[in-house]
């Protein structure tokens, strides 16, 4: 009679946990993209909490302290802003046009604030500074800058052979010819009225006016709250514009309202602090890497968390250890750049 008996075997290899459908492929990466999360939010916490004490010369608890603590909050508050636009325009600015190598500065916004500001100073003398100060002149510069994008925007995009690649083009000339005409213009100044116009064209938190803030806030939050709401169909617009069709979306209109709100986050936070160029790129990179995911609702906090790291760690650290706040754009600019060629180098294209 055959031997029907089970010989036992040693039990297989237990594979990952699939989470289904979402935007992670396993529990292992949910669970890495959740801690990582907690460690970005702790070390924001902590860089935070530094920029307002550190150094208080008041006893913690005191009038004086929390007097100097609210002063200090202030550059927090701007630090949060530039990151909160830079990190949400950027990644939505690359999903809409589907590369992510570039930036939304290409589109000009940085070369028409150094040629206003330029402007200013070239027709008006060392003046000019202070008339393009102000919550009328931040409006103004605000206006312009968006104005600017959406004329180009909408002429580029709207024509029968519209399409992005002849717009990107297009705001590489024109910013080209902005930062020429800027230029021209620096060269003309005397040597006092170039060192005062040097110190508005770089990039710096001690550039923006506590009075600028109450209509800063709610630009930032509503355009970035709105391009969070949206981030599902960015999803999908990121697949590309035939996907986006098929799946009944309006390819163009989308791309117009994202290049909208993306406009007005860049125009934000140049008016506020000056051009910051690679910040966005380099925080973006970063968050694609750290993620592990391409949904934007997971990638957009992570942006936040890292950019709050990366600008606020070289604040904090720039102003109370070397004493050189105003070298902080500098830094990440250097740093950012550096990245910028890295990706081109390793990938071999734009």
């Amino acid at each position: 009679m055959p031997d029907l008996s089970v010989t036992p075997t040693a039990p297989a290899a237990t594979a990952p946990q699939h989470t289904g459908s979402g935007a992670f492929p396993t529990a292992d990466r949910q669970r890495r993209y959740w801690l990582l999360v907690g460690v970005l939010a702790a070390l924001s916490v902590v860089i935070a909490v530094g920029i307002v004490s550190w150094n208080n010369p008041m006893p913690f608890g005191t009038e004086g302290f929390w007097r100097i603590a609210q002063m200090r909050a202030t550059s927090l508050v701007v630090i949060a802003l530039v990151v909160v636009c830079q990190a949400v325009a950027t990644v939505s600015f690359q999903s809409a046009t589907n590369n992510r190598i570039i930036t939304p500065s290409i589109m000009g916004f940085e070369s028409l604030y150094v040629a206003l500001q330029t402007a200013a100073v070239f027709f008006l003398g060392s003046i000019g500074v202070t008339v393009f100060q102000g919550v009328t002149q931040f409006v103004v510069m605000i206006v312009l800058m968006v104005g600017f994008s959406l004329m180009l925007y909408g002429w580029l995009l709207s024509g029968k052979y519209g399409n992005l690649q002849v717009m990107l083009l297009v705001g590489i000339v024109l910013g080209g010819g902005l930062g020429s005409i800027a230029t021209f213009m620096q060269r003309m100044l005397t040597p006092s009225e170039f060192d005062i116009l040097t110190a508005k064209l770089f990039g710096s938190v001690s550039n923006a006016d506590a009075s600028y803030l109450p209509l800063a806030i709610p630009l930032c939050i509503l355009s970035a709250g709105a391009l969070w709401w949206r981030s599902r169909r960015l999803d999908v617009i990121a697949l590309g514009k035939d996907v986006t069709t098929n799946l009944g979306l309006h390819h163009r209109r989308e791309i117009m309202i994202v290049l909208f709100l993306v406009s007005v986050l860049m125009a934000t936070t140049t008016a506020l602090v000056g051009p910051m160029t690679f910040l966005g790129f380099l925080v973006a990179t970063l968050a694609y890497q750290f993620a592990s995911t391409h949904e934007h609702r997971y990638v957009f906090p992570v942006a936040i968390l890292t950019g709050f790291v990366i600008l606020g760690g070289a604040y904090f650290v720039l102003k109370n250890i070397f004493y050189a706040e105003g070298a902080v754009s500098i830094i990440i600019e250097a740093v950012g750049g550096s990245a910028f060629l890295f990706v081109i180098l390793r990938k071999g294209r734009l």
